[in-house]
C-alpha cells in the first residue's frame, strides 16, 4: 500500500490507531464479539471444512451432505461451547468438488492452506481417495458420511474415517438380496467407470457368481452418460432376469427408464449412490418396483432429534447422507473436547478410539478408522416412495419394522 502523507505528529495517531486494531485482530482465527452490555469476549474461530458436488447432476446429495455439517456446526455454537480455556465458535468452509477426481486434492490444498481443524467429506469416493493423501500429509483428520470404496480405508492413512459402511459389505447385501428374494438365472452388470460405481459393482459380480449365478460381461457407461439405449439393446437380446448398476440416481434413472421402454422385464438394483427419492423424477413410472442398497442405516430410522432439527431448519427432509454427515461434525467435535483441544495432532487420538451416540446409531471406528458393525439398508420404490424393507447386520437380515421395533437410533 502507498504510504500515508502526514506529518509526525500524525503519524503517531495514526501508529496507535493501527496497534488498537491490530491488537484487536491479534491471533490467527480468533473474532470478538459483545453482546449484554458486558465485556467483549474472544472466540477463537475452528474452521471445518466440507466437501460435495454443490452444481451439476447430483449437487441435491452434496447439498444434503453440507446440510448435515451446517446443522451439526450451528447446534454446536449455540451450546458456547469452551475448548483449551477459550470459547470457540465453529465455522464451516463448504467447497464444490463437482463430482471430480482431480478435484479433490485441489480443494484438499485449500483446506489445508485454510488451517481448517477438520473436514468432513467427501462425497464421491473416487474423489475422496486421492484427497485423503493431501489430508494426510497435512495431518488433518477427515471423516467421509458417503464414500463406500473400501480402498479409503486400505490405505493405512490415520487421518481417515468414515460414519458409512463399505461397498465390499454394501455388495454383498444387495446381490444377497437379490438372490434370496427375486432368484435370477443371469444378471447384468454395468457401472459409470468411477472408483465407487466399478468398485461397488465388482463385489455385486464376486457375490453373484459365488451364489452361482451367470454374470453377463460387463458393461460400462461414465458418470456422464444419459443415453444407455445402444447397452440396453444389447442386453435385451440376452434376456436379464436382473440387472445392477453401479452409479448416482443422475445416470441410474435414464438407464432404468430407457431399459423399460425397451422392454426389459427383469428388476433393476442399484447402490446407495441412486438410492434416492430422485429416481422418481427421472425414472417416471418404471422407478415403481427397483430394488436398491445404502451402507448404512435409512434415514427414516435416524435419531428423531436430528429429524426434527434438519426439517425445522432447512424446511425439508434429509436425503441419504446428511445423518452420516451430521455425525461426522459431531464426531469431530466431540473429540476435540475429549483433547481439550483443537490442534488434529492432539485430537486425533481421541477420535479415533471415540464411542458416540449419533443420529445414524452407535459409532465406534476399527484400527482402519471404518465404522464397526455398519449396518446394510434393502428399499424398493413403493408407490413413488424409496421404501426400506430389510436391514442387514453381521450377515443377517431383518426386517425393517423389526430393526425400528428392536431399537434403531434414538
Amino acid at each position: 500500500m502507498k504510504a500515508l502523507d502526514v506529518t509526525n505528529e500524525f503519524k503517531w495517531v495514526a501508529a496507535g490507531v493501527i496497534a488498537v486494531a491490530a491488537f484487536g485482530l491479534a491471533g490467527c482465527g480468533k473474532k470478538e464479539e459483545a453482546g449484554g452490555g458486558k465485556a467483549p469476549s474472544i472466540q477463537r474461530v475452528v474452521k471445518i471444512g466440507h466437501a460435495a458436488p454443490l452444481t451439476g447432476g447430483i449437487a441435491h446429495l452434496g447439498k444434503d451432505n453440507e446440510n448435515g455439517v451446517r446443522l451439526a456446526i450451528d447446534e454446536a455454537n449455540a451450546k458456547g461451547l469452551t475448548i483449551g480455556g477459550e470459547k470457540v465458535a465453529f465455522e464451516m468452509l463448504s467447497e464444490d468438488d463437482e463430482g471430480k477426481e482431480n478435484k479433490g486434492p485441489i480443494i484438499a490444498q485449500k483446506f489445508v492452506d485454510a488451517k481448517v481443524a477438520g473436514v468432513v467429506g467427501h462425497l464421491n469416493s473416487g474423489v475422496t481417495i486421492p484427497a485423503s493423501a493431501v489430508y494426510n500429509q497435512a495431518g488433518i483428520p477427515m471423516i467421509s458420511g458417503s464414500a463406500t470404496n473400501p480402498k479409503l480405508t486400505e490405505q493405512g492413512f490415520k487421518v481417515a474415517f468414515r460414519t458409512v459402511g463399505r461397498d465390499d459389505q454394501q455388495g454383498p447385501a444387495i446381490a444377497g438380496y437379490l438372490v434370496s428374494e427375486h432368484k435370477p438365472k443371469s444378471v447384468a452388470v454395468i457401472d459409470d467407470a468411477t472408483a465407487y460405481g466399478e468398485g461397488l459393482a465388482n463385489e455385486v459380480e464376486k457375490t453373484l457368481k459365488a451364489a452361482g449365478i451367470n454374470v453377463l460381461p460387463r458393461e460400462k457407461g461414465t458418470q456422464e452418460t444419459r443415453d444407455w439405449k445402444a447397452i440396453l439393446t444389447k442386453l435385451k437380446g440376452k434376456g436379464p432376469d436382473a440387472i445392477f448398476y453401479g452409479g448416482m440416481d443422475s445416470g441410474a434413472g435414464p438407464l432404468l427408464k430407457q431399459g423399460r421402454e425397451l422392454g426389459l422385464k427383469g428388476v433393476f438394483s442399484f447402490g446407495d449412490g441412486a438410492c434416492t427419492e430422485k429416481m422418481k423424477e427421472l425414472a417416471g413410472p418404471a422407478s415403481e418396483g427397483l430394488v436398491c442398497s445404502q451402507a448404512g442405516i435409512p434415514v427414516q430410522a435416524a435419531s428423531k432429534a436430528f429429524l426434527d432439527a434438519f426439517k425445522k431448519k432447512f424446511n425439508s427432509d434429509p436425503l441419504i447422507y446428511a445423518p452420516f454427515t451430521y455425525d461426522g461434525t459431531n464426531l469431530l467435535i466431540a473429540a476435540m473436547q475429549a483433547a481439550n483441544s483443537t490442534d488434529p495432532a492432539k485430537y486425533l487420538p481421541e477420535l479415533a478410539k471415540i464411542k458416540y451416540e449419533g443420529a445414524s446409531g452407535h459409532i465406534e471406528f476399527d484400527a482402519k478408522g471404518d465404522r464397526k458393525d455398519a449396518e446394510m439398508t434393502i428399499f424398493t420404490m413403493k408407490n413413488g416412495v424409496i421404501t426400506p424393507v430389510a436391514i442387514i447386520k453381521g450377515g443377517k437380515s431383518v426386517k425393517f419394522e423389526d430393526f425400528v421395533k428392536g431399537g434403531a437410533a434414538k
